[in-house]
């Protein structure tokens, strides 16, 4: 059915609730046709903060980009030092990327919708756009984006999170992120999905490889998590809560919201049995 409003909609609690409420046995999906076309751009800039504002701009402007990815020049660094690709050049006047793509069925209007964007971008300082213009270019650059979190891990930015904030209020968390660093000695990474307000956030301090059960490290992922919930975000995007992440959630709720919580999951097992 294309619409339903009778009942509850148990669906949306389930879905997402990683095996904690229940078990999915059987999953019905609804796919979309493939689009037959695509374009994709690489946006330099010479700010961080100047891409991160492009990223809402463009949506204010009233263009929804099938992927709008940020990549910071830290790690890009990492990860074009590591593939063999010469297809973004990598040098100290740039601070980040902005990786572009629209798709659809007509490519006269992906090609407007583009230079639109464009236009967008030029507004926020971009330096000189690179288009994609086949099908390996376009490989070539999903492949620096792709490969980001498997090489800024091998060089030591072993701690992950993936907070998520509005996109206007990107600019003042990668500030704040930065500003973090210099007062707790640790270096960062961040790259993601700008589009969504989505930054994977990657952390390496000397001597601790991970977050998990270590007081210093709790610390300081508490004051990156307080800085994401002051922007209106939360504390995680994609990968979940989990044990690592479990004891940060009074950040982000009142204990009775968690108890609430904890009498669904209580209610839901009782009902299984």
């Amino acid at each position: 059915m294309l619409k339903n409003s009778t009942g509850y909609n148990i669906t949306q609690l389930i879905v997402g609730s990683e095996g904690t409420l229940g078990i999915v046995t059987k999953i019905v999906l609804k796919l979309i046709p493939l689009p037959k076309y695509d374009l994709l751009i690489l946006a330099p800039f010479a700010s961080l903060e100047k891409a991160c504002e492009a990223v809402s701009a463009i949506f204010r402007a009233g263009y929804t980009p099938s992927a709008l990815e940020l990549m910071e020049i830290d790690a890009l660094k990492i990860v074009s030092s590591m593939v063999d690709s010469h297809t973004v050049p990598v040098n100290d006047d740039i601070e980040a990327h902005l990786l572009i793509e629209v798709d659809g069925n007509d490519t006269e209007v992906l090609l407007k919708e583009m230079e639109q964007i464009a236009g967008v971008l030029e507004q926020y300082e971009a330096g000189e756009l690179l288009f994609a213009e086949d099908a390996h270019q376009k490989e070539e650059l999903w492949k620096l984006r792709r490969k980001v979190a498997e090489y800024v891990k091998m060089v030591g930015y072993t701690i992950e999170e993936d907070a998520v904030v509005p996109r206007a209020e990107l600019p003042k968390l990668i500030k704040g992120l930065k500003a973090l660093g210099k007062e707790h000695d640790f270096d960062v990474v961040a790259y993601g999905h700008a589009g969504d307000g989505n930054l994977h956030i990657r952390i390496k301090k000397e001597g601790i490889p991970d977050s998990y059960q270590n007081p210093e490290m709790d610390s300081i992922v508490r004051e990156l998590f307080v800085l994401v919930k002051n922007l209106g975000g939360t504390i995680s995007g994609e990968h979940g809560i989990g044990l690592i992440q479990k004891g940060f959630m009074d950040i982000m709720f009142e204990e009775r919201q968690l108890q609430i919580m904890r009498d669904i999951k209580k209610y839901l097992t009782l009902m299984a049995f």
